[in-house]
């Protein structure tokens, strides 16, 4: 059973349909957005370090919230190794990512800094392919490869 569709156009044999997983990506994309903005103005008062702590610790509360309302709380006996032990690296990666990504936005300028954090598509495309035999179609590197045209022209300096 796949994920859940919505309909979207339904004109005679023209149908279009947007999963759930794109609907929460476009959430994804859009409060990505937001985080930009905010992390700027927030690290115009802070050093980045500190910066990313702060956010660190807010989404820490934050998901506890969420983890809480929708009862959603495991036992730690139940958790399993292998997801458990790949969680650890992914959160590792994502800190090691967002202590970068917050230098990068204290001295650089936003649209740069995104645009570059960007060209995460590209290497994801390239590891799924790799780790989980994901196809590489012409579609999938034409839209790669304009991913990293897009961030070169946005984070070249302007004349």
């Amino acid at each position: 059973m796949g994920a859940p569709q919505i309909d979207l156009v339904s004109v005679g044999t023209m149908e279009s349909t947007l999963s759930w997983w794109m609907v929460f990506a476009l959430g994804s994309a859009f409060f990505a957005g937001l985080t930009t903005i905010f992390a700027k103005m927030g690290v115009a008062g802070m050093n980045s370090d500190l910066a990313t702590l702060v956010r660190t610790v807010v989404i820490f509360f934050v998901t506890i919230v969420i983890v809480s309302v929708r009862g959603e709380w495991q036992r730690p006996d139940e958790f399993l190794v292998r997801p458990a032990f790949f969680l650890v690296l992914s959160g590792v990666a994502t800190g090691l990512s967002w202590l970068c990504y917050f230098r990068a936005l204290e001295i650089g300028p936003a649209s740069g800094v995104v645009s570059i954090d960007k060209l995460s598509v590209v290497f994801v495309v390239g590891l799924a392919s790799f780790a989980f035999g994901e196809r590489l179609t012409w579609r999938v590197c034409c839209g790669a490869l304009l991913v990293a045209i897009g961030a070169l022209l946005v984070s070249l300096p302007q004349e």
